[in-house]
């Protein structure tokens, strides 16, 4: 299923519904990393899903949503 809104911004609820399909993919898909390229491919937003903090990161510096 894809959306192809891709010109407005979520709702309440779908932000809701993507922390939460976030956090399941997170507990039971992930294996040790994910790199993604997504967005508009004149601009696109590198994502990168790990089970580790970036080297030298702080792990209190990650917001959990």
């Amino acid at each position: 299923m894809r959306n192809e809104r891709h010109d407005e911004p979520l709702s309440g609820e779908e932000l809701e519904l993507f922390f939460q399909y976030l956090h399941r993919y997170a507990n039971h898909d992930l294996d040790q990393w994910l790199n993604l390229r997504v967005g508009h491919e004149d601009s696109p937003v590198y994502v990168t899903l790990s089970r580790a903090p970036f080297p030298d990161a702080d792990p209190s510096a990650y917001r959990r949503p």
